[in-house]
């Protein structure tokens, strides 16, 4: 299965570390996942979005751009293909004006229902879904719902609003897949619903059936002495409705500083531009 990262800051931060140098970094799971990756950021509150066909860990530009990215949102993605070609429209994230969304999962036997979820992706998203993959239209299915109440334009839709559209599209989509996966180390070829989802202001991420974990502080920042927004929170576990100043997703506990929570089967864990730690349960089954 594929593998994600996701960062929401309140400054500027590079993630060199996280996508290159940690031991166990975005870059070293390409060995097992080597279907392409894509890593995009936000400047100026406008998406940037760098993706290749290419492994990770012998792709040179995925060094330099990881290198590079300084933001307050970044999301990257490491491709191992269940459904569609290895190509560049396959590649994730999948971008629609400032949204974004990466996916590690899978939908069984998609082909015997895909012209019914494509027919259910509003008919002017629908042109924009270029290449093959569930995962994409897993993603203009959770916008058409977005659309329903809120134009996709707006600077910032209420978390909880999120998720009800989150949740009826999955409602859709389980109608026709069945139930998602709860197995602890399930078959890759059942359903799995596992995404990051960003609009640059807002992040959220929801474990549908594969591993996601979540961090909001540190152990001790190394930079504590020298940081302009240091805060004690930085060091401080964050409870639902507190203030953060970070909140990393991350498809493996990876090493250093942050401290990880498990994100569990079902739950959301999101953020919006306040930076309060925001946590729901999805209405969706699992068997």
């Amino acid at each position: 299965m594929c593998r994600l990262f996701g960062f929401k800051s309140v400054i500027n931060s590079q993630v060199h570390s996280s996508l290159v140098h940690a031991e166990n970094a975005l870059i070293s799971q390409s060995l097992k996942h080597p279907d392409g990756w894509g890593v995009a950021y936000y400047l100026e509150g406008v998406p940037h979005l760098i993706k290749s066909v290419d492994r990770a860990l012998d792709d040179q530009i995925f060094q330099k751009v990881s290198g590079v990215v300084s933001s307050q949102t970044v999301l990257a993605h490491i491709r191992k293909a269940t459904h569609g070609q290895k190509t560049i429209l396959n590649s994730h994230p999948f971008q629609y004006g400032k949204w974004l969304f990466a996916h590690n999962g899978n939908l069984k036997n998609l082909n015997t229902y895909r012209d019914k979820l494509l027919a259910g992706v509003d008919l002017e998203l629908r042109k924009f879904i270029l290449g093959t993959t569930d995962s994409e239209i897993i993603f203009f299915l959770i916008l058409t719902k977005i659309k329903i109440n809120h134009p996709l334009d707006r600077q910032e839709i209420p978390l909880k609003d999120l998720k009800k559209a989150i949740e009826s599209a999955f409602h859709f989509i389980t109608s026709l897949s069945g139930p998602l996966c709860k197995d602890e180390n399930p078959d890759p070829g059942e359903n799995h619903l596992t995404f990051i989802l960003t609009s640059g202001t807002t992040m959220l991420a929801f474990n549908g059936g594969q591993h996601l974990y979540y961090s909001t502080y540190k152990s001790k920042c190394s930079e504590r002495d020298t940081c302009l927004f240091f805060d004690p929170i930085c060091e401080q576990e964050a409870k639902v409705g507190d203030s953060v100043n970070h909140l990393i997703f991350s498809s493996e506990v990876l090493q250093g500083e942050n401290q990880w929570k498990s994100i569990q089967k079902g739950e959301i864990i999101a953020t919006g531009a306040s930076m309060i730690l925001f946590q729901d349960n999805l209405d969706v089954d699992f068997e």
